[in-house]
């Protein structure tokens, strides 16, 4: 089984640009035999905090339609990022489109400090995917500060934690850390996804990487490349291929 990380650059608000870009790698992974891809958090719209009202999606936005199309045709599921509103709430959140043209949501559970201010948050809104005999869970950036989110996914029966996030430079060594920690302590295979370039004039930190449930860092792409890193599964390990696009724009 394969899975896949997408590393992207995208600009904050240029919705159809962002897609466009989605739609690119989704198509490689596609082609590769992907049976998941993950994206970065809010990575359809790009972060946001103040636009995220303008920007936000609904729950069953027309916008995710050729999305839909794509898990449908190509067998995969796709995970992306936008600022969703549910009711009259606005979260941070992840679009789970599964091939069989359903949509899950996820919230975000844990807010950055400032977040607050913009968006709510919520444990109610966290699906489960299961493919083959992995059970994999969700998480949004700094949801992997606190914790008990990837120990919850590890009670839940979780085999597969996959983190979005957006961090930048300075922050990545901490992020490793972190998952590293988390990947051996709680038994998960963490596959995690963060952006390239700049963002939110903040420049991005990239390394998107995979650990085993060991706590081994089996691969990871460079601060500063475009692409995907690709995990499969065979006879029980896991092993990584890179597979570069480009390098970022710069906003």
């Amino acid at each position: 089984m394969k899975i896949a990380s997408a590393q992207i650059n995208c600009t904050v608000g240029e919705i159809q640009q962002n897609l466009d870009e989605h739609y690119q790698i989704i198509k490689i992974a596609i082609e590769k035999g992907v049976k998941l891809i993950t994206f970065p958090e809010m990575s359809i719209t790009g972060y946001c905090r103040e636009e995220g009202e303008k920007l936000a999606f609904k729950e069953n936005d027309y916008r995710l339609d050729k999305l839909i199309k794509m898990s449908a045709i190509g067998d995969i599921h796709i995970v992306v990022g936008a600022p969703i509103k549910i009711k009259d709430k606005l979260y941070i959140g992840a679009f789970v489109i599964y091939p069989n043209k359903s949509i899950g949501i996820y919230t975000k559970q844990y807010l950055h400090d400032g977040e607050e201010l913009f968006y709510s948050s919520s444990m109610n809104y966290n699906p489960i995917i299961k493919i083959n005999q992995e059970i994999i869970s969700l998480a949004i950036c700094a949801d992997i500060n606190n914790e008990n989110h990837p120990s919850v996914a590890s009670k839940n029966g979780s085999t597969i934690y996959l983190p979005c996030i957006f961090y930048s430079n300075e922050g990545m060594n901490k992020g490793y850390k972190q998952l590293q920690t988390y990947a051996k302590g709680y038994s998960l295979n963490i596959l995690m996804s963060n952006y390239s370039g700049e963002l939110w004039n903040i420049k991005s930190g990239g390394k998107s990487a995979f650990w085993n449930s060991e706590g081994e860092l089996i691969g990871s792409l460079d601060s500063n490349e475009l692409g995907m890193l690709i995990t499969e599964k065979t006879n029980e390990k896991w092993n990584t291929e890179k597979l570069v696009t480009t390098t970022p724009k710069l906003h």
